[in-house]
């Protein structure tokens, strides 16, 4: 086993990746465990919970131990991190699986639902967001990953600034040659440089 399994907070960890269908959150799942257990780390990846179709809550547990294979599911109040793609999710994933320890990281590009669209219902301020967010973690970070996404020609590059900016963050073990020979293994060789790049992106986004 690689020395770096040592290198989580706790363990289990215990993380949760939201967002609604259509921002790739169950790939972004597939690939931090890919990352984590070529550092010798047992993953177990839960089912993804919730609407999967575009537009609905979408919700994947990734459990990571130096131990064998857990229960897919994360207990109830018992997550380290919470990896957001939109503000709302995040903030409905601490209401059942946060407490004073747990860790967010969050897009904060907003998605509205059906209700809000038709006036049903008000979307919050992100400032507003950001505060309750705060208020149910021990320690947050923010970011407009969906625009650098942008910027770099296509949204769908949100998910690699995100884990850039956990690389940034220490929250995880994510050494950028682990992640260049994960992400090799994932998608055809002439996209490699661009996910780099997104990678390299997060990681100017975050500052601790």
């Amino acid at each position: 086993m690689n020395g770096s399994a040592t290198a989580l907070a706790a363990d289990p960890y215990n993380m949760i990746i939201t967002g609604v269908g259509g921002q790739g959150n169950v790939l972004a799942s597939r690939l931090l465990g890919n990352i984590l257990m070529a550092q010798g780390f047992h993953i177990t990846i839960g089912e993804t919970f919730g609407a999967s179709q575009r537009g609905g809550s979408v919700m994947s547990h990734l459990r990571a131990s130096t131990q064998g294979d857990l229960s897919p599911q994360i207990p109830k109040g018992q997550a380290h991190l919470v990896i957001s793609l939109e503000p709302t999710e995040a903030l409905r994933v601490l209401r059942d699986y946060g407490n004073e320890q747990a860790q967010v990281l969050c897009n904060l590009r907003p998605i509205h639902a059906i209700a809000v669209i038709s006036g049903e219902a008000k979307y919050p301020e992100i400032e507003q967001l950001q505060e309750w967010i705060k208020e149910l973690s021990q320690k947050a970070w923010f970011l407009n990953a969906t625009e650098a996404a942008m910027d770099m020609g296509n949204p769908i590059f949100t998910n690699i600034i995100l884990v850039g900016a956990l690389a940034a963050a220490g929250v995880l073990p994510l050494d950028r040659a682990i992640f260049e020979e994960t992400i090799a293994r994932m998608i055809p060789q002439d996209k490699i440089a661009k996910n780099l790049e997104a990678f390299d992106k997060g990681k100017t986004m975050i500052r601790n």
